[in-house]
């Protein structure tokens, strides 16, 4: 079984609409309010060519055996704050389907991305895991990340 990452293409937006699905449907019974506070703006295919042309996102397709099984999307950001000058490199989605899981797919995705960010002087980076995502949480710990902030949330529709 060959597992790698590679940079995905305009070519690539029909797998990375149908990654993107399979992820937002994993994502709205953890969180309700992932697709309008965390999801890609609406049309997605648009947003997703957006990314692609962006120099600052990196937007990487994980394979088994040359067929799509995942998606990464980071983009390098600026920490606010005194100089504002420090650069993060923040993972804003990873997917792996869950029949392609635990064989190395998410992990040739990070270390790919990694790897690019540190290549471009990053050496600060943030990983974005919604609560209750336990297998995400301890794939990015597995690989040194911990908790510097977290967002609490409430929602005034859930007490109806």
């Amino acid at each position: 079984m060959n597992v790698c990452a590679r940079a995905a293409g305009r070519g690539d937006i029909d797998e990375l609409l149908r990654l993107y699905a399979l992820l937002e449907e994993e994502m709205i019974p953890l969180e309700p309010v992932w697709p309008h506070a965390d999801g890609l703006p609406s049309p997605e295919s648009s947003a997703l060519e957006s990314l692609l042309d962006d120099p600052d996102t990196t937007v990487l397709v994980g394979e088994i055996d040359g067929v799509p099984t995942g998606m990464l999307i980071g983009r390098r950001e600026s920490l606010a704050g005194r100089d504002g000058r420090l650069q993060v490199g923040s993972v804003r989605y990873v997917f792996t389907e869950p029949a392609a899981r635990e064989v190395g797919v998410g992990e040739a995705m990070i270390e790919a991305y990694l790897a690019a960010e540190r290549a471009a002087g990053v050496v600060l980076f943030d990983a974005h895991v919604t609560p209750g995502h336990r297998l995400t949480k301890n794939f990015f710990e597995s690989k040194g990340f911990s908790a510097r902030s977290i967002v609490m949330h409430h929602d005034d529709r859930d007490d109806e």
